[in-house]
């Protein structure tokens, strides 16, 4: 079940929600607009490789924008610090954002109950789309568990900033 955006409010004032900072004017019908944070990574190969950590570059959106190219996957990360360990929140673009050719998030969209820090965001763009620091740019909404909980204790908890993959971690053992 999903709860409302009225509902996200009072969870939050609960503290069975984190959102950080948090803003009503950010609330939606049933989700909360979250913002893009003013660090970008990229991969400084075109070829990765998932064994292997893989060397990114970091980008500072200026306050007047940063044009995303097609072809590159940017990095990117939510101003908001989510989560939560009631609810699950799943992430999406906003529809606006979608209708300029950018993909917020290529996969990943579902946020592990338990997990809490700011979203790293996989930005991928079908034409140059210029894009600046702190707009909104996609949604958060919440849904309620059923069954036992068990929370997320991985390698991206306390996420701050964009997180380039850690997949390198699973071929170690």
């Amino acid at each position: 079940m999903i709860l409302t955006g009225p509902q996200i409010q009072v969870e939050v004032e609960q503290g069975n929600i984190t959102l950080q900072p948090f803003d009503p004017k950010l609330v939606n019908p049933n989700s909360y607009d979250f913002r893009l944070g003013a660090t970008l990574k990229i991969y400084k190969s075109r070829e990765l490789d998932v064994r292997r950590p893989n060397a990114t570059e970091t980008i500072t959106i200026p306050e007047s924008g940063y044009t995303l190219q097609p072809n590159v996957l940017y990095l990117g990360h939510t101003v908001e610090t989510m989560g939560s360990d009631k609810f699950v929140p799943i992430i999406r673009g906003k529809s606006s954002t979608g209708r300029v050719g950018l993909f917020v998030h290529i996969t990943a969209d579902l946020i592990d109950l338990g997990w809490h820090g700011q979203s790293t965001l996989m930005l991928h763009s079908v034409q140059p789309v210029t894009v600046y620091p702190g707009m909104r740019i996609g949604q958060v909404t919440f849904w309620s568990v059923l069954g036992d909980p068990k929370l997320y204790d991985g390698k991206y908890q306390g996420s701050r900033g964009p997180m380039a993959s850690q997949a390198h971690q699973e071929f170690q053992s």
